[in-house]
């Protein structure tokens, strides 16, 4: 029978942006802005503190994402502690399209394992990434926050990942509105069929995105042009979408992150500090670079 080890685990984890304009659900990126979680076993019940983005709104007892992702990771692992005591240092904005909730999911399903002694030869990274994919619903955000840097995923008889290379020169500036759009009524906008040449553009963008990232960053103005979904979303998100609109007029590679209302823009180190003047009032702005690790155990 398992057994848990003593003292806390810590694990870090980043956020991310999906869909990078084209990649609908399938393509994800993870940026340096890390959530740290610490859990330790002990006691009876369930005690969560969290501090930072989310502090005095998120539950704080079972219901909790990050405890829900520990007990099905305990239940896959076959084990239920007595008792759990979690802290969250939470940096990654709730509700703006930065993968707060995959962060939290995938944070959680490897808090533990880490705290089950012999976790990692029980359940192996894919499986675990697999139960993270099947809480979150859709894989795009899990699978850079689990694995880092650039991955696309996807579902056909189960969830599935493959990582793919970003050129060192790539950066990445964040714009994060104040008021939040629920992914849920984001993805309620979405029309149940597309035109056929809009679905057809899209995939060839898609493609010249895994190329522009690659390599080829001279590409990706082209690269990031989305047909599937960030339109249908205006309504919900008017601001984000006229700031995409008006970098991408002047040539910047601008998407809504995610389901938005972020604003992701790629550049360089040379063109980023333009790019933080621009914020507009009332936002946050963040100069990020591609987080390449993904999830961490610091202890």
């Amino acid at each position: 029978m398992a057994t848990f080890v003593d003292g806390p685990v810590r694990v870090s984890v980043p956020a991310t942006s999906a869909n990078l304009g084209p990649g609908f659900d399938s393509l994800g990126l993870a940026l340096a802005m890390r959530d740290e979680l610490e859990a330790e076993i002990g006691g009876s019940g369930v005690a969560v503190e969290v501090t930072g983005a989310g502090a005095g709104e998120v539950p704080l007892d079972e219901t909790h994402l990050v405890v829900r992702a520990m007990h099905a990771a305990f239940d896959l692992l076959g084990v239920r502690p007595p008792g759990l005591r979690l802290t969250c240092h939470n940096v990654i904005p709730h509700a703006r399209g930065l993968g707060s909730s995959s962060a939290a999911i995938v944070g959680g399903v490897v808090l533990a394992r880490g705290l089950v002694a012999g976790g990692a030869l029980l359940v192996d990274d894919t499986a675990l990434f697999r139960l993270a994919a099947r809480m979150e619903g859709h894989p795009d955000n899990v699978a850079p926050a689990f694995y880092g840097g650039f991955a696309i995923s996807g579902h056909e008889e189960d969830f599935y990942a493959v990582s793919s290379p970003v050129d060192p020169r790539i950066e990445t500036v964040v714009f994060v509105p104040p008021s939040p759009v629920s992914t849920e009524m984001a993805r309620g906008l979405l029309p149940a069929e597309v035109p056929h040449a809009d679905a057809a553009a899209d995939a060839g963008r898609t493609a010249l995105l895994v190329a522009a990232l690659a390599g080829q960053p001279e590409h990706l103005l082209r690269a990031t042009r989305d047909y599937l979904h960030q339109d249908y979303r205006r309504g919900a998100m008017p601001e984000s979408l006229g700031l995409v609109d008006t970098l991408r007029a002047e040539g910047v590679p601008a998407t809504v992150s995610g389901a938005g209302p972020s604003v992701l823009a790629f550049t360089d180190a040379s063109g980023a500090g333009a790019l933080l003047a621009r914020c507009p009032a009332g936002w946050a702005v963040h100069h990020l670079a591609v987080d390449r690790e993904g999830v961490r155990v610091l202890g």
